[in-house]
């Protein structure tokens, strides 16, 4: 289905037209999870002027008249419109359109795809793409010559997955020239050989020393990408989200300028928080220019209130921030040291003090357990810092700017508490939460068995009574909300049996991991009070599964499907062949 553009509609509390006895959709005939803080469950829902004006059958159907849509559920489950807590849609919907291996399996199938992409576009001076995996290559780290055997005469720059590292071509070093006397980024690493030669992948900040020769991606190629992502995240329920990452990196512009065009257009149907990117190699000079950045981003349903920090790397290349170093793993002779953490603590500090102040909400990249310590105790600085500063914005309360730490992978058990105590939230990506190769050949062997065993400790931080909202990092990782929580519930992957469990210990209960993407998804984005739940005087924000998966196996989660997608009470998704 393409996008939907929405009209605002007059509020009946503003003086609507529309008579206060009638409503124009109704939805009933099944379940409806209202997901407020009880949990609780009614059977219909009740929509005027894009708003929720009744729930309940017998308050519902009572405002039905002539004109009124009446959509029956017919056994179906009606949720909150899922909110993804962290997200990438413009890069994820640029991505579809370029050289996509995210369904590669391996080596062979990568280097099949890259071919027939440059056949099929021998117009394009490079072949840009990415969606790659580490676990499918040898130490995760794919080598040049596969892609000099497919594409010889362009150069070739492919991001990973998990966009902290890229792949590239001879030609593509060549034209960046990367030698071996090329030294390593401060923020990055360049695999090399024996002798010193760049073998072809490069690691967190050295992708930019070929990034910057990419050919400039145009205005109206990054507003398709956002609709084209826009237009993915619909059809699979999601009417909300944070974008990870507004400001350049790697090879991608600024996408501020593309969410203002849409918004201000109403082509953007989702609400979104944007987070600010913080420049790491700058301090709080910059704050001036982030304040002027959000006072202008307020538009239609986007606004960038937030500021992400990245904090360290990823386990896989060795650069997540530990506290105790990584082992030699099979493989590797030299220790692979402790990790990177961008921020020093003291600069850390110095930056989310001022981001609180300034009444930003901070939103952490936290990998290793020592990111996600020097994260809290930089909200713990800042925190003590409004609390004892005459004058400062929030002195003498708490703040509300709702910061939260993303990916969590290892946290310190002493750290689980802390999360309470500091009113931050975890935000999980639940798909990681598995035993795959990933884990099992480029992680567990370099943390060892007993920190293996604190990884995302999501039924820890949830029995310290941390408030957990999840989301997908998608292009990363599957966007589908539904499969986020098959794993959350079960800690497999979906297809996988019941039997291989990835730390069952922290599994979550179904309701709760709904509830973590979508009323603690909306309650990160500032937007619970109109959004996040089935309540009357909220958004008509909300999806139609094709079943209810508390009445099905836990283990065929996954297998539900998204029927119909609502934005106010209108339709910005419908399933093919969905009743």
């Amino acid at each position: 289905m393409t996008e939907t553009r929405i009209q605002p509609r007059p509020s009946a509390a503003r003086g609507a037209t529309a008579p206060q006895d009638r409503a124009d959709l109704v939805l009933t005939g099944g379940p409806v999870f209202t997901g407020d803080a009880a949990r609780s469950w009614t059977d219909a829902v009740a929509v005027r002027a894009g708003r929720i004006v009744a729930v309940g059958a017998p308050a519902a159907r009572a405002l039905i008249r002539p004109g009124t849509e009446v959509v029956e559920l017919a056994g179906r489950l009606l949720v909150p419109g899922f909110v993804d807590a962290h997200a990438h849609p413009v890069f994820g919907g640029l991505e579809r359109a370029r050289c996509d291996l995210l369904g590669a399996t391996g080596p062979t199938a990568c280097a099949e795809l890259v071919g027939a992409y440059a056949k099929r576009h021998p117009e394009r001076p490079w072949v840009v793409g990415g969606g790659w995996s580490m676990d499918h290559f040898p130490s995760g780290a794919p080598d040049r010559a596969t892609l000099d055997a497919v594409v010889p005469d362009r150069p070739v720059f492919l991001l990973n997955r998990d966009r902290h590292g890229a792949w590239v071509n001879s030609l593509a070093l060549r034209l960046a020239g990367i030698d071996r006397d090329t030294p390593d980024p401060a923020d990055g690493r360049i695999e090399r050989a024996a002798d010193g030669t760049p073998t072809g992948t490069l690691h967190e900040g050295a992708a930019d020393l070929v990034a910057r020769h990419l050919p400039a991606i145009t205005a109206d190629e990054y507003e398709e990408a956002l609709l084209e992502g826009q237009r993915h995240l619909h059809s699979l329920g999601v009417t909300g989200w944070q974008d990870a990452l507004i400001g350049a990196y790697l090879s991608y512009p600024d996408p501020l300028d593309a969410y203002q065009s849409l918004a201000g257009s109403g082509q953007l149907t989702g609400r979104v928080t944007g987070a600010l990117w913080w420049d790491r190699e700058r301090g709080v000079e910059q704050l001036p220019e982030l304040v002027e950045r959000r006072e202008r981003s307020h538009v239609g349903r986007f606004r960038a209130t937030t500021v992400k920090v990245m904090q360290d790397g990823v386990c896989e290349n060795f650069t997540a921030a530990l506290l105790t170093p990584y082992l030699h793993g099979p493989g590797h002779d030299a220790s692979p040291g402790s990790g990177h953490s961008y921020l020093t603590p003291a600069e850390l500090n110095r930056a989310v003090t001022a981001l609180d102040g300034a009444g930003f909400q901070v939103h952490f990249h936290t990998i290793g357990d020592r990111a996600v310590r020097e994260a809290l105790d930089a909200i713990e600085a800042a925190e003590e810092v409004r609390r004892n500063t005459p004058g400062a914005s929030g002195a003498g309360h708490r703040g509300d700017n709702r910061h939260h730490l993303a990916h969590i992978q290892l946290v310190h058990p002493d750290d689980v508490p802390r999360f309470r105590k500091l009113r931050t939230t975890a935000n999980m990506q639940p798909l990681w939460a598995v035993c795959d190769e990933q884990m099992s050949e480029l992680t567990v062997p370099f943390l060892g068995g007993e920190r293996a065993a604190r990884q995302y400790v999501f039924g820890a931080l949830r029995a310290s009574g941390a408030t957990l909202a999840a989301g997908s990092d998608w292009p990363v990782s599957s966007a589908d909300p539904l499969a986020g929580i098959h794993v959350a519930v079960n800690r497999t992957m979906p297809g996988i049996g019941p039997d291989t469990p990835f730390l069952p210990e922290q599994r979550l209960l179904l309701a709760d991991a709904l509830a973590a993407y979508t009323s603690a998804g909306a309650w990160i984005n500032h937007i619970d009070h109109v959004t996040g739940t089935i309540a009357p005087g909220k958004y008509a924000d909300f999806a139609v599964l094709d079943r209810n998966p508390f009445d099905e196996s836990l283990h065929e989660i996954a297998d539900t499907r998204v029927d119909l997608t609502f934005v106010e009470g209108v339709p910005v998704h419908r399933r093919e062949g969905a009743p």
